[in-house]
């Protein structure tokens, strides 16, 4: 359904297009999709399962990786399914509710795993700068408030959002360049000023991402020099070895990020459909890689990990 520019509309479905200029190679692009979030699922549940069903991991750092899990399940559920229906079906039909809930949901668990990746530095701070104090600020009751209150203002930060786009009224098409809703595209799409809404995404970016980003830097230098004041060598790359993970997780994260942010409001000159490619593997890059990093540079993981393996291979070798 789509309309000329001197009618209001409000659509009652999307279109969502896939990736502009590359319609003839919809059916290849989404096998390396189709892959990666294979892997992306299995090594999510694999590091929640093992997570939930070994005693020993249920510390702190383990419960606030498993948050992260939980978020990168949500992000990348909530995008690639519809993309490859898109891709593989041309199934890009999609509601405007339906849209509107896939937008909520993409930045709620986008917001989520910053302050979850801000927990998590908190966490390593206690850990390194205050060790003798760790268990009795990182209590179960404390990390239940931290987590309900990642959920709390992911969700407040992103009502909003739902709101502005609710009392845009359309003039022009249905059809989303893209390959899942997303806040922007739709909002180019309305006749009014969308004044407004961007300089909501402007705030939530600065106040949400950016002084997340912000503490995050802050923890790691008072990280840092506690590091390199400890009486030993051995001691100072253990205390690395523990922030390693972590560390690849926030820049594999912040710096994508940031990227994007600067390309959709000054980098007119990146072609679309290469931001929208971006965008994709956005979604699908962290949440696969963040298991497998966790998986191999943190000991505990790896060794309840090879256990795994070990049994099902076992068992596998005595069915067969």
């Amino acid at each position: 359904m789509s309309a000329d520019n001197h009618t209001d509309f409000y659509p009652v479905t999307y279109i969502l297009t896939g990736i502009p200029g590359t319609e003839v190679s919809h059916f290849w692009i989404a096998i390396p999709f189709c892959l990666m979030y294979v892997v992306t699922l299995f090594g999510n549940f694999l590091l929640l399962f093992i997570i939930l069903t070994e005693q020993s991991l249920h510390e702190p750092m383990y419960v606030f990786v498993s948050m992260l899990a939980t978020a990168d399940l949500l992000l990348s559920t909530t995008t690639v399914p519809k993309t490859l229906a898109v891709f593989w079906f041309r199934a890009g039909e999609i509601s405007f509710a339906a849209c509107l809930t896939q937008m909520f949901f993409i930045h709620v668990s986008f917001l989520a795993e910053s302050a979850i990746l801000l927990a998590m530095a908190f966490d390593r701070y206690i850990a390194i700068c205050d060790p003798l104090r760790y268990t009795i600020i990182l209590t179960k009751s404390v990390i239940g408030k931290i987590g309900l209150a990642i959920v709390t203002r992911s969700f407040c930060f992103i009502f909003p959002i739902i709101f502005l786009v609710k009392q845009l009224k359309f003039c022009r098409t249905n059809l989303l360049p893209h390959t899942y809703c997303e806040h922007m595209v739709i909002a180019r799409l309305a006749c009014d000023d969308i004044t407004v809404s961007i300089w909501y995404g402007i705030a939530m970016a600065i106040l949400a991402i950016g002084m997340d980003a912000m503490l995050i830097v802050l923890s790691y230098g008072l990280i840092l020099r506690a590091i390199f004041l400890l009486p030993s060598k051995d001691a100072r790359l253990k205390a690395l070895r523990t922030c390693s993970s972590h560390l690849c997780v926030i820049l594999m994260f912040y710096i994508p990020s940031i990227f994007f942010y600067f390309a959709h409001r000054f980098g007119h000159v990146i072609p679309g459909y290469i931001l929208i490619l971006l965008a994709n593997l956005y979604v699908l890059i962290p949440p696969m890689l963040n298991p497998i990093i966790y998986g191999v540079t943190t000991k505990e993981i790896l060794k309840r990990l090879i256990c795994v393996f070990h049994w099902w291979y076992r068992r596998s070798s005595l069915l067969s």
